[in-house]
């Protein structure tokens, strides 16, 4: 039954680049073989400079987003700073406890990236909270195997974010036109950098898809 759980569709993407991060996902939603949303949410808003991929059940992933958010903010009200790898920590700590008290963990593959007084960065987390700090790229869900052709082809450690994106669209789009499960009405792309981070919008998007 964890095996068929686990057998879900997406494609969601992360980059360190020189000047900040960039995540990116596709927005297709699945039910078995049926396409159940053309428009779902697969990159969450943690703090202004942390975001969140989601693959796996929607459910899970938007549940431990809330409980994050929230457990940070009591967090950062004691101690006055949050940093990306305390808030991974956490997240850790959040699934391993959730496997322990009901020995179902959630069916979910997660990338956290922001950036802090360290810089940028990035982190996997598998479903029962095991860490792994990425220094390059991180994919997650069905379609990754298909973009990550892209990212090893073309990605290089001093790209910016502007790069970044381009990078990606293209890598979500090659994603797009081979996988089944991947798709959706656009692509969601996020940047994090020191000073702001932002939304991609569509209108920008089709510029860069030209």
């Amino acid at each position: 039954m964890i095996l068929k759980e686990l057998k879900t569709g997406t494609t969601t993407l992360g980059i360190v680049c020189k000047d900040g991060i960039v995540l990116a996902a596709d927005q297709q939603s699945t039910m078995g073989y049926l396409v159940s949303s053309k428009s779902m949410k697969k990159i969450y808003e943690i703090s202004d400079k942390l975001y969140m991929t989601i693959a796996g059940t929607a459910g899970d992933g938007q549940a431990l987003a809330r409980i994050l958010k929230a457990e940070l903010k009591l967090y950062e009200l004691q101690e006055k700073k949050l940093t990306i790898k305390a808030a991974t920590t956490l997240l850790s700590n959040i699934l391993r406890s959730s496997y322990k008290s009901s020995f179902r963990p959630d069916m979910v593959q997660l990338v956290l990236g922001g950036i802090d007084e360290r810089g940028p960065q990035i982190y996997s987390i598998d479903l029962v909270g095991g860490i792994e700090p990425i220094e390059d790229y991180s994919f997650t869900g069905s379609g990754s195997v298909i973009a990550l052709g892209v990212l090893e082809d073309n990605y290089r450690k001093d790209m910016s974010v502007d790069e970044g994106v381009k990078l990606l669209v293209r890598a979500i789009k090659t994603a797009k036109e081979r996988d089944i499960f991947t798709g959706g009405r656009t692509t969601d792309i996020v940047i994090v950098q020191k000073n702001a981070s932002r939304r991609i919008s569509e209108e920008e998007l089709k510029k860069l898809l030209k």
